[in-house]
């Protein structure tokens, strides 16, 4: 729908789907590829989701979504491992912290409540499964046209849609999942499938439009606001281990969020400001005579000895 209101001349749904096709047989793709590969990132998505719903049942939101923002890590190590991209120094040191921030929020309520180890658990598998999906998607599809990403989500949709209610009807039948229908609340899971949509198609569509490290900033974002939902209404408490993993995950997001070329704007911001210093000396009066020597014959003051 998107590129159909972008274009200026006639053109049909019809259409559009032939040129994704066209460009799709371009690269090499057949159709038993492409659907093979949309069924693995369809079983990819279905259970990053689940961990990440299961674990807000166990955690707080702003333990979760900290543990999610570590998936930025995952990502870079997977696309230094299998994609090749260059080697930084100070992303590496991120991917620790961000380690080590999880260790400390599985242990933050002690070594024996294994039901929190279990949600931290989900919550890093959850943002490590959204790192594999990213990094396998780059590495089998590459770099897609908006008609391509629209068709693959698109088959992803018909492909949950299709394989997932039977997993769903099983779960129910066996008792694995209770669901007492008179008490579900039909309003707010409806709002949060409508706020989940937009998330995704901001997600996945808003890089053609914008920067993806702005989509990737609104994470950072979503943590201290969710702390404070989660302070004034919830009456949660941070501190001692659970604040230190939650701080340690952020420094590690924002210093893998640094370019690759980082030091060189570094080293142009202090000598810019080596430089604005040295002109700020230069205009200062000098003391005595215009020689910049003091006379001997006068005190400090100008007065004549």
């Amino acid at each position: 729908m998107g590129r159909l209101c972008a274009r200026g001349e006639k053109t049909t749904a019809k259409t559009l789907l032939i040129e994704t096709l066209q460009q799709l047989q371009e690269k090499r793709f057949t159709f038993s590829q492409f659907f093979s590969r949309c069924g693995l990132f369809c079983f990819l998505w279905v259970v990053t989701n689940y961990a990440l719903v299961h674990s807000l049942r166990i955690l707080d939101t702003t333990d979760v979504l900290a543990l999610y923002a570590s998936s930025v890590s995952f990502v870079y190590l997977l696309s230094w491992v299998i994609l090749h991209e260059q080697f930084v120094g100070i992303r590496i040191v991120a991917v620790i912290l961000c380690n080590t921030g999880i260790a400390l929020l599985a242990y933050m309520d002690g070594v024996t409540r294994t039901i929190t180890l279990g949600g931290v658990v989900l919550a890093a598998g959850a943002a490590a499964g959204s790192g594999v999906y990213k990094v396998t998607f780059k590495k089998l599809i590459g770099d897609v046209s908006f008609g391509q990403l629209s068709l693959f989500f698109t088959l992803i949709g018909f492909l949950n849609l299709l394989l997932m209610w039977p997993i769903f009807l099983a779960l129910y039948l066996l008792r694995v999942e209770v669901i007492v229908w008179s008490e579900t609340p039909w309003a707010v899971l409806g709002g949060a499938g409508l706020l989940s949509l937009l998330s995704n198609l901001l997600g996945n569509f808003g890089i053609v439009w914008t920067f993806e490290i702005f989509l990737t900033l609104g994470l950072a974002f979503a943590v201290p606001i969710s702390a404070i939902v989660d302070v004034y209404i919830y009456a949660v408490v941070f501190e001692g281990m659970k604040l230190a993993g939650i701080l340690l995950i952020l420094i590690g997001f924002m210093l893998v969020l640094l370019p690759e070329d980082w030091p060189d704007y570094l080293t142009l911001l202090l000598r810019y400001r080596r430089t604005n210093r040295r002109k700020k000396t230069a205009k200062k009066p000098q003391d005595g005579t215009t020689g910049g020597h003091r006379s001997r014959l006068r005190t400090p003051s100008g007065r004549i000895k």
